[in-house]
């Protein structure tokens, strides 16, 4: 059975995985008893909520015809989509944040956030050519290579506490 999916869609799915780390990033704050990590792990759940603001926008942007379809001729987008909807970014019950005990290490936490934004990394990438230009595929771009910001800092992070 062919799953497909629409811009609309596909956007929103993105911002759920923004969601989701803002989250985790402010329940990993809250459960850390330094303060610099707190302040480190604050600011990256800025950042989260900084991008779900622009797919936001650049779902607003799209126009009627944009929001009802999406090119992928071949359908591999929308079996790439399904394979990730299927795995555990969208499953509530692995929702990062709920795995948090409050006894993980600052290590632990920066360990599990790598994962998660490589596996945000991996969704955008997946996405980002099915994006028209007109509709953002720049800032797509521009999400990528911010959240791969996130995963070098994140292990020089992990590096240092070594």
């Amino acid at each position: 059975m062919a799953v497909t999916f629409n811009a609309d869609e596909v956007f929103e799915m993105a911002e759920q995985i923004e969601r989701n780390g803002a989250k985790f990033y402010r329940t990993a704050a809250k459960q850390t008893s330094s303060a610099a990590v707190k302040e480190y792990l604050e600011g990256l759940a800025a950042m989260e909520v900084e991008h779900i603001r622009i797919f936001a926008d650049m779902r607003a942007e799209l126009t009627q015809k944009e929001q009802g379809s999406i090119f992928d001729p071949d359908n591999e987008a929308a079996k790439y989509l399904q394979a990730m909807v299927e795995g555990c970014i969208f499953n509530d019950q692995t929702e990062p944040a709920s795995r948090l005990t409050g006894k993980e290490t600052p290590e632990e936490i920066f360990t599990t956030a790598i994962g998660l934004e490589k596996n945000s990394i991996a969704y955008y990438t997946g996405i980002k050519d099915m994006v028209p230009s007109r509709a953002g595929k720049n800032k797509v771009q521009a999400i990528i290579k911010e959240e791969m910001g996130h995963v070098v800092s994140l292990k020089e992070k992990l590096d240092s506490m070594k």
